[in-house]
């Protein structure tokens, strides 16, 4: 109690009570007092306060981390890997019939077209459509966010790609400004309507460069993507990935530098003379005979060329630090934690069972199909169904009889999943699911990286030519007698005597 509440209860003892209730109530969560210990530090601006003050500091942070920091390197590289892939994210097309089935020949036809145009899809023409979505997911990831223009019809000095006038201009976060303007709408340059969404973008014509201004465009929302990274409700631009770990990295950035000098340093061989009292031996002045000395070193040597009382010593080198791996590898763990990455990734620390290294990349993965969801739904979707649109627009894709309308934009999205550890343990795991009917080949087939109905036609078009040439292989489950493939039975042969008498 404090001398102002023995005054009210003079007053008003009622109040009184009610004062100190409340502080009880208020001090029942040891959090929220702060102490000498504990310094309770809060967060009570909005989400777009918080970018609009230090989004942009984030991403330059995170770049610079991203051209000179090994580590971070590793990190954006491995989420390129398990969220992208070499291959980008597979689109199968799933068209219908009005009958159900799915109509083959149009999703053939969609996915000759799309393969087509992915070799040069964007307006520069100096990206592939898998490389493309690499370098946008790690503008996304390293900058926060990452925009792209949807270009659709006719275009000064841009060539159809497959005959299909579509491009993607892929934009860094730099094009679309930070200012507002309440009077028009503009909040960190997109245009918003009364509930929120973004109606129409402001972005710059070109590159912005620092001390100079460029004329801006305005881009209508249904035809600019805008991917972010958010961890807020309510949070128009994006932040860093790295905006929790930054600290962190530069810290063990300039902690490694360190080290590695002070081993530079310690790896340079030093040695002394300890001269004895100063009465032992003769100042001989510089250029005198003992100030010449030179010392050969080479194994098993003796040196008996010291003075009385000179005795030689060596400067004692403790580096390379033998705790840094230890310290290191923990510092790395709580980067993985902030990073959505699994620590045997960051470190490239690969040590440890197969139930510990399964457990760890299962565990990781739900996080990399998280991102990769995100990167779908707000890339890779939008992207096909405009991509479709205009191409049947343009006539290089014909709608047979009999689709059904409704699911014309059905398709499958698929990128990098769960890699194997132990292939022999996985596939037999795979073929468990499938003959107990909870998976299918289209599954397996996808868990590999690959297309489910190029590996039919390749495998249906190799098994047929086999046949045709008359070689047998146990590849194929159909000559698989159980036995060895100098067992199995050619086309229009018997079969072998060990198979007959079994009969």
């Amino acid at each position: 109690m404090t001398i102002l509440d023995d005054a009210i209860g003079l007053v008003s003892p009622a109040w009184k009570a009610a004062r100190l209730r409340s502080r009880a109530v208020i001090r029942a969560y040891e959090a929220v007092t702060p102490t000498r210990t504990h310094k309770a530090r809060r967060e009570n601006r909005s989400a777009n306060q918080l970018s609009q003050m230090g989004a942009v500091s984030l991403r330059e942070q995170a770049r610079h981390l991203d051209n000179n920091h090994d580590l971070v390197i590793g990190v954006f590289d491995k989420l390129e890997e398990r969220v992208v892939g070499s291959k980008g994210i597979i689109v199968e097309p799933q068209p219908l019939l009005t009958s159900g089935r799915i109509a083959e020949k149009l999703a053939a036809d969609i996915r000759k077209k799309w393969a087509e145009w992915s070799v040069s899809p964007e307006v520069t023409g100096q990206y592939t459509r898998p490389v493309m979505e690499r370098l946008m997911l790690r503008t996304w990831l390293r900058d926060g966010e990452v925009f792209g223009q949807l270009v659709s019809g006719n275009a000064a000095g841009l060539e159809p790609s497959a005959g299909i006038p579509f491009w993607i201009e892929a934009l860094e976060p730099d094009f679309v400004p930070m200012t507002s303007d309440e009077a028009s709408g503009m909040n960190q340059g997109v245009f918003l309507n009364d509930w929120g969404r973004p109606k129409k973008y402001q972005v710059y014509k070109s590159l912005p460069v620092s001390g100079r201004q460029f004329d801006t465009k305005e881009i209508d929302a249904a035809n600019m993507l805008h991917l972010k990274f958010t961890r807020r409700l309510h949070q128009i631009r994006g932040t860093s990935l790295l905006s929790g770990v930054l600290i962190r990295l530069s810290a063990l950035k300039e902690y490694e530098d360190s080290e590695l000098t002070a081993a530079r340093i310690a790896a340079a061989l030093g040695m002394y003379i300890k001269k004895g009292d100063g009465q032992s031996y003769e100042d001989g002045g510089t250029g005198s005979e003992a100030d010449d000395r030179e010392l050969n070193i080479q194994p098993g040597m003796l040196y008996d060329d010291l003075l009385p009382g000179e005795e030689i010593g060596m400067i004692k080198s403790d580096r390379p630090n033998p705790n840094l791996e230890t310290f290191r590898n923990g510092q790395l763990r709580a980067v993985a934690a902030g990073s959505r990455v699994s620590f045997s990734s960051a470190s490239r620390n690969y040590n440890g069972t197969y139930s510990a290294q399964r457990q760890e990349l299962v565990e990781s993965t739900d996080g990399y199909l998280i991102l990769q969801d995100a990167f779908i739904a707000a890339v890779t979707r939008p992207v096909y169904r405009a991509w479709l649109k205009m191409a049947i627009a343009s006539g290089q894709i014909v709608l047979p009889r009999g689709v059904d309308m409704d699911s014309l934009y059905n398709a499958v999205y698929a990128g990098p999943v769960m890699p194997w550890i132990d292939p022999v343990k996985e596939a037999n795991a795979w073929k468990t699911q499938i003959r107990g009917g909870a998976a299918t080949e289209s599954d397996w087939v996808r868990a590999s990286g690959r297309n489910p109905d190029d590996v039919k036609r390749r495998r249906k078009a190799e098994i047929d030519e086999n046949h045709k040439q008359g070689l047998v292989f146990d590849t194929d489950p159909a000559n698989d007698k159980g036995g060895t493939s100098a067992e199995a039975t050619k086309p229009g042969e018997p079969p072998p005597e060990s198979e007959r008498r079994k009969k």
